[in-house]
C-alpha cells in the first residue's frame, strides 16, 4: 500500500510526465486524421463461419503439485475436436514430436501434417521456444514450463492449416481465428511457408472445387489499436450511424511495434526484408453502429486483402448476434465455450491425475494421498460462491 503521503507528489509526477508528452498525442492525432478518407461502410453478406481456436491456458491446467498438467483442446465453432491432448513442462518433446506421426511415419494429427509439409521431424525444429529433448531429460529444472503453451499454440496453427490445406470445403468458408495472423513461435522462415502455402491451397480450392475460403484473425487487443483508440474516439475516425472499418497502413502499425519486423508483410519480399512474423494486413473494425461500440483490430490474409469488403460484410452477420461479448464474432465465443473445459468435465480429469498418482505409491502411503486431496478440496470450496 502506497502511503498517503506519497500520492500528492506521484500526482503531481504523472500530471508533469503527461504534460510534457503532449506532443505524442498530437502526433498521433495527425496520424489518425490520414485514415479518414479510407474509412468504409460495412454492408451485411451471408456465408458459412467456422472458427478454431486453442482453449484459454489457464482454463485448462490440472495441478495437483509437484505435477502440472496442460490440457491442449483444439476445437471449431461447432464443437467439433480438432486436437486433444496433454503434456507438462517436464514432458520429453522428443516423445511428443513421436506422438504426432504414425509408427509408418505419416503424419497422425494435424501438427504432424504440418512438421510434414515444412520438412521437419521434431517440435525443437519447428519453434525456437520448445527445448531439445536432451535438455528436458537431462535438465528438466532448466526449462522454462511455457513451452507447454508454444506446443498449443503451434497445435492451434496447425488445425487452421491442416483445414485449409488437406480438407475440402461444401460451400464458400470464412475462417476466423481468435488472435492476429501473425506469430513468433516458428523457427527460420517456417512461418512464411506455412502463409504461402496457405495461399497456394486456397487458389487451388478457388480453381477447382469452385469454393471460396477467406481467413481472418480477430483480436480483442493489439498494440496498434491500444495506441491508436484515444485518438480514433477524439477524431471520430469510425463515426455512428453503420459499422465501419479502416485498413493501417504499415508505416503506423510499425510505429507500434518495439521491433518493427512485426510490421512487414508480404509486400516486403525482395527488398532485403523477410516477413517472418506476419501472415496478414490490419484493420481497424467497428461491427455496432454506435461510436461507443468496441473496435477491434482483424487481420486479413495479406493475399486477400483487396476483398475486405466482401470479408467484412460476411463477418458483420456473425458479429451482430455476438455474446456475451457484443459485437464480437459468435462463432469465436461459440468456439472458446467448447474448448474450454470447466466444472464437471474438469473435476473428471482432475481426479484422473490424482488416480495416476495413486499407482506410482504404494498401497500404504495411498491413504495419505486421499487425505491431501480431500484437504485441498475442502480449503478451495471454502471460498466458492
Amino acid at each position: 500500500m502506497f502511503d498517503p503521503h506519497e500520492f500528492a507528489p506521484l500526482r503531481r509526477a504523472i500530471r508533469d510526465c503527461t504534460i510534457a508528452d503532449r506532443r505524442l498525442l498530437d502526433e498521433i492525432r495527425a496520424e489518425v486524421r490520414m485514415l479518414a478518407p479510407e474509412v468504409r461502410t460495412i454492408k451485411p453478406r451471408s456465408t458459412t463461419s467456422m472458427s478454431i481456436v486453442a482453449s484459454d491456458g489457464g482454463n485448462n491446467q490440472l495441478v495437483f503439485d509437484p505435477f502440472q498438467v496442460q490440457l491442449v483442446r483444439v476445437v471449431d465453432s461447432y464443437g467439433k475436436p480438432l486436437c486433444v491432448d496433454a503434456v507438462t513442462p517436464f514432458t520429453d518433446p522428443d516423445a511428443l514430436s513421436r506422438r504426432q506421426f504414425n509408427p509408418d511415419g505419416t503424419a497422425r494429427t494435424a501438427l504432424g501434417q504440418l512438421m510434414a509439409d515444412l520438412g521437419t521431424r521434431t517440435l525443437s525444429q519447428l519453434s525456437h521456444m520448445v527445448p531439445p529433448g536432451v535438455k528436458v531429460r537431462e535438465r528438466p529444472h532448466e526449462v522454462s514450463p511455457g513451452w507447454v503453451l508454444v506446443y498449443r499454440d503451434l497445435c492451434e496453427w496447425a488445425a487452421l492449416y491442416e483445414r485449409i490445406c488437406h480438407r475440402s470445403f461444401a460451400t464458400d468458408t470464412l475462417l476466423v481465428r481468435d488472435g492476429q495472423l501473425r506469430s513468433k513461435l516458428f523457427r527460420g522462415e517456417y512461418f512464411v511457408q506455412l502463409r504461402k502455402r496457405v495461399d497456394d491451397a486456397i487458389v487451388r480450392i478457388r480453381e477447382c472445387d469452385r469454393r471460396r475460403v477467406f481467413v481472418v484473425g480477430v483480436a480483442k487487443h493489439t498494440k496498434p489499436l491500444t495506441r491508436y483508440s484515444l485518438a480514433m474516439s477524439l477524431e471520430s475516425t469510425l463515426p455512428g450511424g453503420e459499422a465501419r472499418y479502416v485498413r493501417l497502413p504499415r508505416e503506423l502499425e510499425a510505429k507500434a511495434y518495439i521491433w518493427p519486423e512485426y510490421a512487414w508483410g508480404p509486400e516486403t519480399e525482395g527488398e532485403g526484408q523477410v516477413p517472418k512474423f506476419v501472415a496478414g494486413d490490419m484493420f481497424f473494425v467497428r461491427f455496432g453502429t454506435r461510436t461507443a461500440d468496441p473496435v477491434w483490430s482483424v487481420d486479413i490474409l495479406s493475399s486477400q486483402s483487396t476483398q475486405a469488403a466482401e470479408i467484412f460484410a460476411h463477418l458483420l452477420a456473425d458479429a451482430i448476434d455476438g455474446f456475451p461479448i457484443p459485437f464480437y464474432p459468435r462463432c469465436v465465443q461459440k468456439a472458446h465455450e467448447s474448448a474450454a473445459l470447466i466444472g464437471f468435465d474438469m473435476d473428471i480429469l482432475q481426479a484422473e491425475v490424482t488416480s495416476a498418482i495413486r499407482e506410482l505409491l504404494s498401497p500404504g502411503e495411498r491413504p495419505i494421498l486421499d487425505g491431501v486431496a480431500l484437504q485441498s478440496d475442502v480449503s478451495g470450496r471454502r471460498y466458492e460462491g
